[in-house]
């Protein structure tokens, strides 16, 4: 394998590992809430994560390369913080920055991704492809923390 396919397999590797970090925050964050709306919706962006992970790894197997299938160790620990936080506090707010705080690292990551100049054309217009959905998510969760914040 080239070196520029090494790069992209990498770069989609830890694509893969903060999606999946996402998707499992979003999982973590539905068993916290008791608010059926938010459960909801985070059940769907966390589907829309899984989806999105998928989608990397079969790039990275179509690229020749052994893709991610788990996140990261430090997301675990946040998400086991997050479920202590909550249990102690029983707040929605807190869940809500939690979940909003992983919005914006995955986000930055992305867009981190997208300015990479070593990364082929045709990879990078594929995270391109897939970086709507994370931008979606991102914009939804702050606009809910906005409006959280705006209400307490």
């Amino acid at each position: 394998m080239g070196s520029d396919i090494d790069h992209d397999i990498k770069v989609l590797n830890g694509l893969i590992e903060t999606t999946l970090d996402s998707a499992d925050g979003y999982a973590e964050a539905a068993k916290e809430t008791d608010n059926t709306a938010l459960r909801s919706l985070f059940e769907k962006r966390g589907s829309e994560r899984r989806q999105v992970a998928s989608e990397l790894q079969s790039k990275v197997r179509a690229l020749g390369g052994e893709p991610e299938d788990d996140g990261t160790v430090l997301a675990k620990a946040h998400r086991t913080f997050l479920s202590v936080k909550h249990a102690v506090l029983k707040d929605e707010q807190a869940v809500i920055n939690s979940v909003e705080n992983g919005e914006d690292f995955i986000k930055d990551k992305y867009e981190k991704a997208l300015k990479d100049d070593d990364l082929t054309p045709a990879t990078r217009s594929f995270i391109s492809s897939t970086y709507p959905v994370i931008k979606d998510g991102h914009d939804q969760m702050r606009d809910i923390k906005h409006a959280m914040q705006g209400h307490s």
